[in-house]
């Protein structure tokens, strides 16, 4: 609830700052969003003929591509002030087939992908963001602060001896702006200033011009020209399928980041579903498709202060007019100003607090270790799908393993009813990694001809827990002794009644 003081504006909470129509009546937010989604357009410029160069498609199929997914995502996405635009990782993915098969079967693709992943929102695989540990998360966003830090590299090599200074100037206007003044974002500061050096200094340094021809018409309604049959699905399933899942990927974990720098919760589901029309939309007018760009949406949030739909609408719409109707000036703006930008969003981005001394000391080793896998994986293969994947693998394995240790088996031997009886008391966890060990924990030659293995301390969790049981009854049998099991939970009792005998004879 906004909250107001004598002699001041009011202040809104997190939520209420995502609200486009509190946004709308308040002049200062309002500039705040419009200049968030002007300097987010001009950092997606050469992005986007960057990420086209990579997919083997004209310039303007990457630009057209942000604009729609942009403008779509705005109202269709569960996450405001979320960028979504062409990004590496798609074009990594879908370049094979624009190779073999051409610019018809790619969009076919990119339409068929957006469908895709309509039916994993419908389904609800947003949900699984809960299976994505802590660890894997802080990996993915210092291997993203990496991965944008290492784009930058090649526009440092080879260049004149000028785009240095230009791009130290930048950086001391991006990071000291802020301790002076909020009051315009000092990405665009940075942008304007160079650009009003390099234009009347006549300094020649390379340009935004200079990575692509800039678009001088609108997008306009395409549909490809491919046969609609088996065969056509065949060749553009895999990609579109594998598109989808990197697309949702990328999207849900950079969702997931904003939220905690916004300290608000978005609607992962509709996030899902909203990315796949959006890809449908932008596959119809002939764009290249996309998903959530890290950077550049770090840049509207984290750097120009954005929180509404407003500022990524603004950013589609900023996009298309400066290309195509201020194109000859956009093309001056010198790319020593979006390196600085970008450099600012990788420090910005990077969790440094994971890599103080302190904190590895603090943290346990398994958590570092399933850091440094996602942050190693992600960024030699530079696909994020692949770094989180392994890193979720990773956390899995050492998890199982680490509860696997927990488990413990204690033997007493005492009378009962004048007979001597072995007890096992079984403490624990039993799934697949920790009930492997089970079968060996019992003196089957030594102990009397009663047993006793008491369960009220442990759960079992699958059929390998059933079958080590299982192997274990049949072993003592065997010796002619006599197993009871006793103290298992209600869900215990219903797996084992339901498994029990018959997973191949106790194997």
């Amino acid at each position: 609830m906004a909250t107001a003081t004598a002699g001041h504006a009011p202040t809104l909470t997190p939520e209420e700052r995502q609200s486009v129509l509190l946004t709308l009546k308040n002049p200062r937010l309002l500039k705040t969003e419009v200049l968030a989604g002007l300097v987010v357009a001009l950092a997606l410029i050469p992005e986007a003929i960057a990420f086209s160069i990579i997919a083997g498609v004209d310039p303007r199929i990457g630009l057209f591509a942000s604009f729609t997914m942009a403008v779509s995502i705005a109202f269709l996405g569960g996450r405001p002030a979320m960028i979504s635009a062409a990004t590496g990782a798609i074009a990594l993915v879908i370049a094979p087939l624009v190779k073999s098969h051409g610019i018809d079967y790619f969009i076919a693709a990119v339409i068929l992908a957006g469908i895709f992943q309509i039916i994993l929102g419908v389904l609800g695989v947003a949900k699984l963001m809960r299976f994505i540990p802590r660890s894997v998360m802080v990996g993915f966003v210092n291997a993203l602060g990496i991965l944008i830090f290492m784009s930058q590299v090649p526009e440092l090599l080879g260049v004149p001896w000028l785009v240095y200074p230009l791009t130290v100037l930048g950086l001391l206007i991006v990071f000291g702006l802020p301790k002076l003044t909020n009051a315009v974002p000092a990405p665009l500061v940075a942008i304007v200033v160079l650009t009003l050096i390099t234009v009347f200094a006549s300094v020649a340094v390379p340009t935004v011009g200079d990575n692509g021809e800039l678009p001088e018409s609108l997008p306009s309604l395409f549909f490809p020209d491919v046969p609609l049959n088996l065969e056509t699905l065949g060749i553009i399933f895999p990609f579109a399928l594998a598109m989808a899942f990197v697309g949702l990927l990328e999207s849900l974990m950079t969702a997931k980041l904003v939220d905690d720098v916004t300290d608000t919760r978005s609607h992962k589901t509709r996030e899902s579903w909203g990315q796949g029309a959006a890809n449908i939309i932008t596959g119809f007018f002939g764009g290249m498709g996309g998903c959530a760009m890290i950077g550049q949406t770090m840049i509207n949030v984290k750097a120009s202060g954005a929180r509404t739909r407003i500022s990524t609408f603004l950013a589609g719409l900023f996009l298309l007019i400066l290309v195509v109707a201020l194109g000859d000036i956009v093309a001056l703006i010198p790319m020593a100003a979006l390196v600085a930008v970008m450099i600012f969003v990788s420090i910005a981005t990077f969790d440094w607090h994971s890599i103080r001394p302190s904190t590895l000391k603090m943290m346990p080793k398994s958590e570092t270790i399933v850091m440094l896998a996602t942050v190693v994986v992600t960024v030699a293969t530079h696909n994020l799908a692949i770094g989180v994947g392994i890193g979720v693998l990773t956390a899995m394995v050492l998890f199982a393993n680490r509860v696997a240790h927990f488990v413990s088996v204690e033997r007493t031997i005492e009378k009962r009813d004048g007979k001597e009886t072995a007890t096992y008391t079984v403490t624990g966890e039993l799934f697949f990694a920790s009930s492997n060990d089970l079968y060996t924990q019992f003196e089957y030659a030594h102990d009397p001809q009663t047993i006793i293995i008491d369960m009220r301390a442990s759960h079992l969790w699958d059929a390998s827990t059933i079958a080590a049981l299982d192997a274990i009854t049949e072993k003592y049998r065997r010796q002619g002794k006599h197993v009871e099991i006793t103290g298992l939970n209600d869900a215990s009792v219903l797996m084992r009644t339901r498994m029990a005998g018959k997973l191949g004879g106790g194997h």
